[in-house]
């Protein structure tokens, strides 16, 4: 029985590996086990941070859309609050996009919610 060589597959594995290695630094890109070690760890990386960013562009539309309330005499609590109540179903994102490029809307929608707790 005739032994078998991994040439061939072993180099295509390598190769595959060291494509994905593709701009790290140093040796993390031009030596296979190094390159394996960062490249399995950067696809943990970029699967924790695809959930975290969803976390990180809420964060920001809340912090947006507080400033703007405080900017109307309100809280981000209170204003979300009265939202709720006036049955106003406006998400975070659309918020913030109206807090940062039209104020005159976002104010309307603050004293709405002002009224709606009132």
């Amino acid at each position: 029985m005739p032994r078998v060589k991994t040439g061939v597959v072993r180099r295509r594995r390598h190769k595959k590996m060291l494509k994905m290695a593709k701009g790290f630094y140093s040796g993390r890109r031009k030596h296979f086990r190094k390159a394996k070690e960062q490249v399995e760890h950067s696809l943990v990386y970029a699967y924790r941070d695809r959930r975290q960013k969803k976390r990180d562009f809420r964060r920001l539309w809340i912090v947006r859309i507080n400033a703007a309330c405080r900017l109307n005499g309100t809280t981000y609590s209170r204003f979300m609050n009265g939202l709720k109540v006036a049955e106003i179903a406006l998400d975070r994102k659309i918020l913030a996009d109206m807090a940062m490029n039209d104020a005159a809307a976002f104010t309307a929608v603050v004293d709405a919610s002002k009224a709606a707790i009132k």
